[in-house]
């Protein structure tokens, strides 16, 4: 049976295209908006729009959804090569590999680290949205390292404080190409999609505060490995700042890097790995730290720079 919704388009839209802002209000992908839009089965004001027309805060949007579909849901399977870290009454620590999102989305069918959990019998907190139950923080699928989440309602309510405050100690490695100048620095500048509407993000005039702070830790002839500290955690905001520096992550295609120098490293991804994570345990109250060594990808291309 057919949904047909009504309701204004939100402020933080404005100015996006329809079928984007179709796409982020209903949870679908941009194709299928799309396809609603020239059905007929949007109106935006009481009236039919072009997909690319841009929409006004406000504006009146009449919508009907198709209904769900039918097909059973897969149970959730363990994911091979997901390390757990630490475990406590309170928290789970995992190493997460390759290839895993944090927890399901719209169009991804890929393994996550929530239903990983599920399946291997680990109790997470219910609070938050179903999909993202007991997820604090989330890291890009081809990034791997460590990610915390909450077993208590204590645990959940506590973690995502602490997230939000900029308390939580995130550390990452990720190997750059070229030489970052000077070699330690900050990068302070707001994030918000990319104007393509590709699903890339950039350095935008205002988007969203966003702070990395960088520090070379070995210099190569053609790369660098740094050290990340952030102090917020927007989407690829590593990735966006280090090409916004001209010195994209090795092996990051989509934000511009050398094809050429990842396949001579053997690098298939963005190399780029969450190494440390610390905070105030949220049950004991203590400080708390953990660590993720590289995995066999990373560690081989760092080999074959110190061997050059």
């Amino acid at each position: 049976m057919s949904d047909t919704r009504s309701l204004p388009v939100p402020d933080g839209l404005e100015g996006d295209r329809l079928d984007s802002a179709i796409a982020r209000m209903f949870g679908l992908s941009r194709t299928r908006a799309a396809e609603l839009i020239g059905e007929g089965e949007v109106l935006v004001d009481g009236s039919e729009a072009g997909k690319s027309d841009r929409v006004q805060a406000g504006a009146w949007l009449e919508i009907t959804l198709p209904p769900p579909p039918t097909a059973p849901v897969p149970r959730p399977e363990p994911v091979p090569g997901m390390r757990i870290v630490h475990e406590d009454a309170d928290i789970i620590v995992v190493d997460k590999p390759v290839g895993v999102v944090a927890h399901p989305t719209v169009g991804w069918t890929g393994p996550t680290v929530l239903e990983g959990l599920l399946a291997s019998g680990v109790q997470v907190a219910t609070g938050g949205a179903a999909e993202r139950q007991g997820i604090v923080h989330r890291l890009d699928a081809n990034t791997t390292g460590l990610m915390v989440v909450a077993k208590s309602e204590i645990a959940y309510s506590a973690l995502k404080r602490a997230f939000k405050e900029r308390t939580v100690d995130k550390r990452y490695h990720t190997l750059v190409q070229g030489h970052p100048d000077p070699f330690r620095g900050t990068v302070d500048a707001p994030i918000d999609r990319h104007p393509s509407g590709d699903g890339r993000w950039a350095v935008v005039a205002g988007g969203r505060p966003s702070v990395t702070h960088y520090d070379t830790q070995e210099a190569f002839r053609a790369a660098s490995l740094l050290e990340i500290k952030l102090e917020t955690g927007r989407t690829h905001q590593i990735r966006v700042h280090m090409a916004a520096l001209r010195h994209p992550c090795v092996g990051d295609t989509l934000y511009g890097a050398d094809p050429t120098l990842a396949e001579r490293l053997g690098v298939r991804r963005q190399w780029l790995h969450a190494v440390r994570l610390g905070f105030e345990h949220p049950g004991e109250h203590r400080p708390v730290e953990f660590s993720s060594p590289y995995p066999d990808d990373l560690a081989a291309a760092i080999d074959v720079l110190r061997e050059d």
